[in-house]
Formats: C-alpha cells, structure tokens, sequence
C-alpha cells in the first residue's frame, strides 16, 4: 500500500515546492501578501506532482513544465479560497483560512488574481523549450478544467435539492457527474495537460487523461469519508463542514438508498446543529454498510485508473502516477 506521505515525499514534489517558495516568500504589495499565504507553506502538492509525472511519463522534462506545474496549484488554491467563503469554513491546513485573515473582499480577489496568474505561468514553458501548439493546448486544458469546476461548484449545490424530488438513483448519478467536474477536473486538467506539455502521443495523451479521470473521482469518494473517518487536528478542517452545509456526499447517498429518505429528511433537516447532524450521519452510513461500499467503490475506481497506464511505457514515472491513484484512497486529510 502506498501512503500519501510517500508519493507526495518525490523530488519533483520538492522541486515545486522550491519553486513557490522562491516565486512567493517575497511580497511587494497586498495581492501578493496573500497569495503567499495561500499557497506556503506549500500542502501536498498532488496536482502539481500529477503533471510533472504526466509530462515525464511521456518522455518530457521536469524543468520544461515546472511553470505549469505552479499554475495548476494557483488555480487549485484559487478554488480552495473560494470555496472556504461559500462553506463558512474559517480554518484552512490548520490554520485560518483566507477569508479569515485578511476578509473576505480581499480573499475574493486574490481567488481571482491566482485564476489569472495561471496563464502566464503556462506561458512560460515556451521559453523552456515547449512547442508553442503544446503550450496553447495545454492553456486550453487548464482553462477548461477551471470551467469545469466551477460547473461542479454549482451542481454540487443543486444535489442537495435534488434527492428527495428525483430519487437517489438520479442523485448518485449526479454525484458522478458532479465529482467528475468539481474534483476530477483539476486531476484531468493537470494529467492532460502535462501530457500535452511533455510532447506524448494522442494515444499517451488520451490514456493519461482516463487514468486522471478515474483517479480523480476516487479521490472524491475518498474525500467524502473523511469526515466520517479523519481527525480534524489532522485534516486541518473542521469535520462537520459537509454537516453543516447539509451536503449530500457519496456514503450519504448510499446509505439513503438503503433506507429511504425518511432519515434524510429529519437528519438534513437543518434543525440539529452540525456536531449532531453529524454524529447521526455517522451512525446512518456505518450502520448501512454504506460506508464500506463507499470505500470500495473508489478502491475499483483505483484499479480502473492503473489499468489507463498499461499502455504507457513502463517507467519510474508511469509506477509514480499508479502510486499517486493508490495513495488518494490511503489518506487521512
């Protein structure tokens, strides 16, 4: 079994590292006080290590797509910011979130101000060597993927009105399509696009962006357990953000398909206070089992995403990204 730790442990994960701590420890004006606070000290860094490995899995560079490498993380801890404001969540890796420190106009803006920074930090893999079509395709990819969480943002909202109307079947099938935007986007943007930047193949190409897809919705079904299995002194979150907020999360929806609504109804109610809301969630999906056909559904969701590498040439890069798809269902936070 592979741990987080492991994976997130790589040189090229402290190459990026380095990276943003050069580019950011250094602020001249206010923006850029609270980008660096964001972005450092640095957190696991998984997305950026996805398309590092993606390029190099192809036969790219490291130094070629390290620019991008930054980008895709500005536009992951730009969605971060963002959606810490629409959750309420005031507690971020452990510490106040941004919104929290400096108020939530200024944290809108920096949000944004990281969205745009993305493109000229693609930018400037074309005086690294990066074909210029590379570059173009890969801006298109992350700005897609952007797109595509923003689209996820929303329907993740709509879930929430949508089970007791339609039905939980069509709720879990919302929840796919919903994960597959919110959080596989930024998987399948950063593979996709360092397998553009890296110079592979259309089938190289298309078998990274399938491997993103199914490692990226394993890593939201993942995600929604741990509230149900993480300590938030870990997390660095608090574990009743989804409580509060009366989400639907994958173990949720199917344990209400065990039982039916009615618990739905008087648990989401939005009557009990979060710890309770809850604390009865968690007798609802272990108590139906729910919370262990949540685990193994992102665990087949796993072997389906290492099945996409078979294709790729077999390498400490290719290995690398079947680790990372194990480790998203291996973590704690």
């Amino acid at each position: 079994m592979t741990a987080i730790g492991e994976v997130t442990s790589s040189p090229a994960v402290e190459d990026v590292r380095r990276a943003l701590n050069e580019r950011w420890s250094g602020t001249d004006h206010r923006v850029a006080e609270i980008s660096g606070y964001a972005l450092l000290p640095a957190g696991k860094l998984l997305r950026p290590l996805l398309l590092v490995t993606s390029a190099e899995a192809v036969g790219g560079t490291r130094e070629q797509v390290l620019p991008a490498a930054l980008a895709v993380e500005y536009l992951h801890v730009a969605s971060l910011i963002h959606d810490d404001i629409i959750d309420g969540d005031d507690l971020r890796r452990g510490r106040p979130a941004v919104h929290a420190r400096f108020g939530t106009p200024d944290a809108i803006v920096t949000g944004d101000a990281l969205l745009l920074g993305l493109f000229s930090a693609v930018a400037e893999c074309a005086s690294l060597g990066v074909p210029e079509p590379a570059v173009l395709a890969a801006v298109q990819v992350l700005a897609s993927a952007g797109e595509d969480l923003c689209r996820g943002q929303v329907q993740e909202a709509l879930l929430d009105k949508e089970v007791l109307a339609s039905g939980v079947d069509h709720c879990l099938a919302a929840y796919l399509e919903m994960a597959a935007l919110k959080t596989g986007a930024l998987f399948r943007g950063a593979c996709r696009a360092g397998a553009l930047l890296g110079g592979g193949s259309p089938a190289e190409v298309a078998a990274i962006t399938g491997f993103a897809e199914h490692a990226g919705l394993a890593f939201q079904m993942h995600d929604d357990l741990l509230p149900f299995l993480g300590d938030p002194s870990v997390t660095g979150k608090p574990d009743t953000s989804d409580a509060a907020n009366l989400r639907l999360t994958f173990p949720v929806l199917l344990a209400i398909r065990e039982t039916g609504p009615a618990p739905l109804e008087r648990i989401l109610g939005g009557a009990l206070p979060p710890e309770r809301t809850l604390a009865e969630l968690r007798e609802l999906v272990t108590g139906t089992g729910a919370l262990d056909l949540a685990r193994t559904r992102a665990e087949e969701e796993v072997a389906l995403a290492r099945a996409e590498l078979d294709t790729l040439p077999s390498g400490d890069a290719t290995a690398l990204l079947g680790s990372i798809a194990e480790a998203a269902v291996r973590r704690d936070r």
